[in-house]
């Protein structure tokens, strides 16, 4: 299944970070925090400005972002878990 945001809203699949602690303990999944990292899925169109121009979004797909623990929302499409935000709710691009 395709999947188009709308405006300036982003769909990202989080990337799993290693359950071990600093200490090298490891953590069962439940117990996990959330990774705050992921990989832009789908971008909107661009966000409508009040004289009706359309700003294009500064992430694109494909881009590794950093984004907060609990932003966006949570939605499952063909078993898949994504997140669905808004730009201005990503931190940063990573970039290697």
């Amino acid at each position: 299944m395709k999947l188009r945001p709308l405006h300036d809203r982003v769909v990202i699949r989080r990337v799993d970070e290693e359950s071990k602690t600093a200490g090298g303990i490891l953590l069962p999944g439940n117990a996990a925090e959330k990774p705050s990292q992921g990989e832009v899925i789908a971008v909107g169109n661009g966000v409508h400005l009040e004289n009706g121009e359309i700003r294009s979004l500064d992430v694109k797909k494909g881009d590794k972002v950093l984004f907060g623990q609990y932003s966006g929302s949570t939605v499952k499409i063909d078993g898949q878990e994504y997140l669905i935000m808004k730009e201005s709710d990503i931190f940063a691009v990573l970039e290697s």
